[in-house]
């Protein structure tokens, strides 16, 4: 798991390369979690995840959590095909934000 983060205006952007498992979830939570700050915006660029298991779904409605609890805003960017259909299936993707591209996810933050 890569995970890269930037900052474009006064969003944070992560980007994350590789599957999200029960092995990488842990990491990409510590990475994550720690650009919630009160009014933060997150942009969760997931374009290049091609495979998200349970534990990754528990880190994301995480991260949900908490960036809700701080009054903070998190858009999801790239979710492909079976990503998609695996949250729109268990219920989570209706919590969600979400953009085809970072272009648009930037748009919806400000």
């Amino acid at each position: 798991m890569e995970i890269n983060i930037k900052t474009i205006e006064d969003v944070n952007v992560a980007v994350l390369v590789g599957d999200i498992d029960a092995n990488t979830a842990q990491e990409v939570t510590k990475e994550v979690l720690a650009l919630v700050t009160p009014n933060s915006k997150i942009l969760l660029d997931m374009t290049e995840v091609e495979y998200m298991s349970s534990a990754g779904l528990r880190m994301l409605l995480s991260l949900h959590r908490q960036t809700a609890t701080k009054e903070g805003k998190l858009v999801l960017v790239g979710l492909v095909e079976e990503v998609q259909d695996t949250m729109s299936v268990t219920g989570f993707l209706e919590h969600f934000i979400t953009s085809e591209t970072l272009a648009t996810g930037l748009e919806l933050l400000k």
